[in-house]
């Protein structure tokens, strides 16, 4: 089971999701992912327990 967290606007959205996830840690969950639009490039990483 995976949990999902999103972020749309203008700040930096890389703390924003990173606190997110710390958030739904404590539900157990087996994997995280996170993935970054940004105007030069994607930004992906993904991290299984």
């Amino acid at each position: 089971m995976c949990g999902i967290v999103a972020y749309k606007g203008h700040r930096q959205a890389e703390e924003i999701i990173i606190k997110g996830l710390q958030r739904l840690e404590y539900r157990g969950y087996d994997s995280a992912g996170i993935a970054l639009l940004t105007p030069n490039y994607p930004f992906i990483r993904k991290k299984a327990k």
